[in-house]
Formats: structure tokens, C-alpha cells, sequence
């Protein structure tokens, strides 16, 4: 990787500036999601919590979620969706992993990417949340468990639904495979538009022992009612 890199060196996704997949310039102008509701991750105008969470918490104790699902990292999200351009995990992936490294509360010991449907990976070939959870996991020192959680209905697609019918179409579609008892775990998706899904798999996750989770996604959507 070094010779490549010497002969090949790395240039910024945006501006082409060598030295890195994304430079420090264009990083600081990336969408983050920088005031969020703590428990879901929603953007807000003013720190604090949401409605719909002061109304009914999630079933996880807290969320984070990096950038607000805006462009440019709404298409690098697409790209390596839909067409294995895995480069956007490398780069997005380092520059959360500094975020998170950054923050005071203890990280979790474990990390688990939300499961794709057998039917779903194999043809596509790859889940993505799984390879932003190889950087996170190798950058932060956490175990990454790509296993430990099952996937097992084959669910509708979440797009274009509304929120009570993304929680109907996911209810009990996950199986956990292994004891969390007395864990600190953190769910990974690389999108959480309602949270629906990261709520499902908390569920399940809480019902094998999990003693706090965690919801990461790498970007929110900006809904004003998330669970209405």
C-alpha cells in the first residue's frame, strides 16, 4: 500500500489536493451533524432532546450520527450502496473515528453492523454498514462482531415508507447469535432516517443481555417528527 500510495499518492475526494481522501479543508465543510437530539441523533437548532424522545425515548440510551444526509456524503453513501466504492468507507470512516475518539464518555467494547438478509448480501456482495464498521472498529480499537447479529426476514425496502410502516416492516427481523449480558455495545447503519431499524435491533439486542446501546449511523435524516 505504501508503494502505491508513493506511486499513486492520495488526493481529496473534493478538491483533488494531495495527501489525503478528504482534506482538511473539505472535511470542515462536510454536513455534519453538529447540534443533535441526544437520544436519536436529529438535527436541532439548539442542543438538547427532541419531542418525539422527551414523548417516548428509544429503545437505545443514546444516539450519534455524523453528518446530516445532505450532499456531498449523501452520494458517496449511494456510491458505495449501490455500486462497491469502497473508497467513501475509508475516508468517511477516519474522519468519524476522529470524532468519536474525541468525545469524553467511555467508547464500547463492541461494535455491530446492522444485518443485511442473507438474499440481500449475496446479491449485492457486501454490507455497507459492515465495511464503514472495519474502520471504525480497526481506528478506535473496538471489536467489530459482523455475526452477532441475524437478519431474518427479508424485509421490504425502508424507502418511501412512512414511520409506522418502517417499524411494522421490521418488527422481529432480527435474531441475536451470541450472549451480550453486561455489554456496552454500539449498532451501526449508515443511514438512520426514522431510526426504525437501529430500534429493532436494539430491542433485540437488549433482550440478549445488552447493558447500554449505542445507535451510530454515519448519516441522520433531517425529519421534524422521526417517529410520527
Amino acid at each position: 500500500m505504501g508503494l502505491i500510495n508513493a506511486v499513486l499518492p492520495l488526493r481529496c475526494e473534493y478538491c483533488g489536493a494531495k495527501g489525503a481522501a478528504i482534506c482538511t479543508a473539505c472535511a470542515r465543510d462536510l454536513p455534519w451533524n453538529q447540534c443533535a437530539c441526544r437520544f436519536c441523533a436529529l438535527p436541532l437548532n439548539t442542543p438538547g432532546t427532541c419531542a418525539a424522545c422527551l414523548e417516548s425515548a428509544p429503545p437505545f440510551d443514546s444516539a450519534f450520527a455524523a453528518f446530516q444526509l445532505e450532499a456531498p456524503v449523501q452520494s458517496q453513501i449511494h456510491a458505495l450502496k449501490y455500486h462497491a466504492q469502497f473508497r467513501h468507507a475509508q475516508g468517511l470512516g477516519k474522519l468519524i473515528a476522529g470524532r468519536l475518539a474525541a468525545r469524553s464518555e467511555p467508547l464500547p467494547t463492541l461494535l455491530i453492523p446492522v444485518p443485511l438478509h442473507t438474499l440481500r448480501l449475496r446479491a449485492r456482495g457486501y454490507n455497507q454498514s459492515q465495511e464503514f464498521g472495519r474502520v471504525l472498529a480497526q481506528t478506535l480499537n473496538i471489536a467489530l462482531d459482523a455475526t452477532a447479529a441475524r437478519r431474518v426476514r427479508a424485509t421490504e425496502d425502508q424507502i418511501g415508507k412512512s414511520a409506522a410502516e418502517r417499524r411494522r416492516n421490521i418488527k422481529n427481523a432480527f435474531a441475536i447469535t451470541r450472549a451480550l449480558d453486561g455489554l456496552h455495545i454500539a449498532l451501526l447503519d449508515d443511514v438512520m432516517t426514522t431510526g426504525a431499524t437501529l430500534a429493532e435491533l436494539a430491542r433485540a439486542c437488549r433482550k440478549a443481555g445488552a447493558a447500554r446501546i449505542e445507535a451510530w449511523a454515519v448519516t441522520r435524516a433531517a425529519l421534524e417528527h422521526p417517529r410520527a
